[in-house]
C-alpha cells in the first residue's frame, strides 16, 4: 500500500463543514493512503493537535491536486438510439441529441469502475453524495462544488403502511436547500466551473432553480432561472435570497425552458442547468444511499413522483449500476406516480405506447413536479416497464391528505414532497409484505399551500 505524506494548515473548523466518503484527519502533518479507491488517496489521521472530521472538499483539492477519472464511454440518444462522444456533447450548448433533441443517457465503462472500488471499504463508508463520485462524469476531483448535500435520514414509518413488511420515506428535505435537486445542481455546477464558465441560465418550477442559485452563489458564479408564474412565492424568495436573477413567463414549464436554451445558445460563457445528463448523474446517488443505509440490501420497490421523470429514472439507474458492479444482486420495482392533472407519463404507460403527449398549461397543487412535457418522460416509462413496476395519478386533495398525514408523524414535506406517498396509499395489494422506500422530495416551509 503506497504511502503518501502532506502538511497542511486548518483556517477554520467551518471549513470542513458537510459530508464527504473519507475519513477524518488531525491538523499538522497527514499520512494518506489508498483505500477506497485503488488510485486515489484516502486520509488517515496521526496524533497531532485539533481533531476535525474531513468533511469538505477543499481539503481533498489540495491534496488530489488534478486527479482524473471518467469512466463515460458515450452517451445514448433515449429517442433515435444514437451515440455520441464526451467530448461532442461538451461542444452542444443544449445537452440533448444533436439529431431528434430528445434526451441523452449516459452509458459507463463498469469494469473500470469495479477495477478502481475496493469494495469492501466502499461499502462500510459512511453514505454521502460525493462518496459515490465513480459513478458519476467528474473529471477532475480537484474542481467539485459541494455543500453537504446527500447523506439524508431513511426514516422507519412502518406503521402508516401496516401492510409492508418495512416502510421507510428516504427524506430529501434535509439537503441544502430542502430538497432532492441539490445533488443534481452539485455535479451540474461542477461541470460549470470545470468548463470555465461564468453565468448559469436555467428553468424551473421551483425547487430546481433554489437549489442551481444556491450553488452557483457558493461557486461565486452569476445565475439566471426563468420561471412559469405560477411558482410559489416563498421559492422565488429562497432564489432571490442567493442572488439569482429571475424572469418570469406566462407560459409553462416548456415555455421557460425554450426561453433558457435559447439563452444559452447566444452566450457561449454561460451554463444551461435543468433536466440534462448532468443532473440526472448526480441525482442517482439517491438510488446508492438508499442501499448503502439498507446495508446494501435492495428494497422490493422504490415509489417516486415524476415531474420531468428525472428522478425515477436515476433512481433505477443507480440501482443497475450497483448490481452491474456487483455490489448488489437484485433490483426494485420502480412505483411512478403522477399528479391528475398534469399526468403524461402515466397516460403514455397506460396506452402502452412510447409517445408522451404534452399536458398543456397544467395546474397542480404539486407545483414542483409541473412539467407538462417532461423531459425525460421516455426514461422514466423505460424505469417502469424494466422494473416491471407501476405508474399511478394522485388528485389534489389524495396530495394534500397524505402531506398532512405525513407532517402529523414528524415528516414535514410540500406538496409535491408527498406525491409518492399519496400514491402508495393507491397500490392496492402491491406492497402487501415488502419493504418499500418512498422518496419524499422537498422540505414542508418550501410550499405550505392549505395550511393555516
Amino acid at each position: 500500500m503506497k504511502t503518501w505524506r502532506y502538511q497542511f494548515s486548518i483556517r477554520s473548523k467551518a471549513e470542513f463543514s458537510g459530508n464527504t466518503a473519507f475519513s477524518s484527519f488531525i491538523a499538522g502533518n497527514v499520512y494518506v493512503r489508498t483505500s477506497i479507491f485503488r488510485n486515489q488517496p484516502d486520509i488517515t489521521t496521526i496524533p497531532a493537535k485539533g481533531y476535525y472530521s474531513c468533511q469538505n472538499w477543499s481539503m481533498l483539492k489540495r491534496l488530489y491536486g488534478c486527479a482524473t477519472l471518467v469512466y463515460v464511454k458515450f452517451f445514448r440518444c433515449i429517442g433515435c438510439k444514437s451515440s455520441y462522444s464526451p467530448e461532442r456533447i461538451r461542444s452542444c450548448p443544449v445537452m440533448r441529441c444533436p439529431k431528434c433533441n430528445s434526451a441523452l443517457d449516459a452509458e459507463y465503462d463498469y469494469k473500470s469502475i469495479q477495477r478502481t472500488i475496493r469494495k469492501d471499504e466502499f461499502m462500510r463508508e459512511c453514505p454521502g453524495h460525493w462518496k459515490y463520485w465513480a459513478f458519476m462524469p467528474v473529471s477532475d476531483i480537484s474542481m467539485i462544488v459541494a455543500m453537504g448535500e446527500g447523506g439524508t435520514p431513511l426514516v422507519d414509518l412502518t406503521r402508516l403502511m401496516t401492510q409492508a413488511k418495512k416502510f421507510l420515506v428516504k427524506y430529501e428535505a434535509a439537503n441544502p436547500t430542502g430538497s432532492f435537486k441539490d445533488r443534481g445542481s452539485s455535479l451540474e455546477i461542477t461541470k460549470a466551473v470545470t468548463w470555465g464558465r461564468k453565468r448559469v441560465v436555467i428553468a424551473s418550477t421551483g425547487n430546481m432553480g433554489s437549489s442551481v442559485a444556491a450553488f452557483a452563489a457558493f461557486a461565486k458564479l452569476r445565475c439566471k432561472i426563468i420561471l412559469p408564474d405560477f411558482v410559489n412565492k416563498a421559492k422565488i424568495a429562497q432564489m432571490k435570497a442567493y442572488g439569482a436573477e429571475i424572469e418570469l413567463t406566462s407560459g409553462d414549464y416548456a415555455d421557460a425552458m425554450k426561453i433558457a436554451e435559447n439563452q444559452v445558445r447566444s452566450d457561449p460563457e454561460s451554463f444551461l442547468a435543468g433536466d440534462y445528463p448532468w443532473r440526472c448523474e448526480g441525482t442517482k446517488t439517491v438510488g446508492f444511499e438508499i442501499a448503502d443505509q439498507m446495508y446494501w440490501r435492495v428494497p422490493d420497490a422504490v415509489i417516486a413522483p415524476i415531474g420531468n421523470g428525472t428522478l425515477i429514472w436515476s433512481v433505477w439507474k443507480a440501482f443497475r449500476e450497483l448490481m452491474i458492479t456487483g455490489i448488489t444482486d437484485a433490483l426494485p420495482l420502480m412505483i411512478g406516480v403522477q399528479a391528475e392533472k398534469c399526468d403524461p407519463v402515466v397516460r403514455a404507460w397506460e396506452e402502452r405506447t412510447d409517445t408522451i403527449v404534452p399536458i398543456e398549461n397544467p395546474r397542480t397543487v404539486a407545483s414542483a413536479i409541473a412539467c407538462g412535457t417532461p423531459i425525460d418522460g421516455l426514461l422514466a416509462l423505460k424505469a417502469i416497464r424494466e422494473s416491471g413496476g407501476v405508474c399511478i395519478r394522485v388528485t389534489d386533495g389524495e396530495i394534500l391528505r397524505a402531506r398532512d398525514e405525513l407532517g402529523s408523524n414528524g415528516v414535514f414535506v410540500e406538496p409535491s414532497g408527498a406525491v409518492s406517498f399519496a400514491g402508495a396509499r393507491k397500490t392496492g395489494d402491491l406492497l402487501d409484505r415488502k419493504t418499500v422506500v418512498c422518496i419524499a422530495t422537498g422540505h414542508g416551509l418550501k410550499d405550505m399551500y392549505g395550511i393555516e
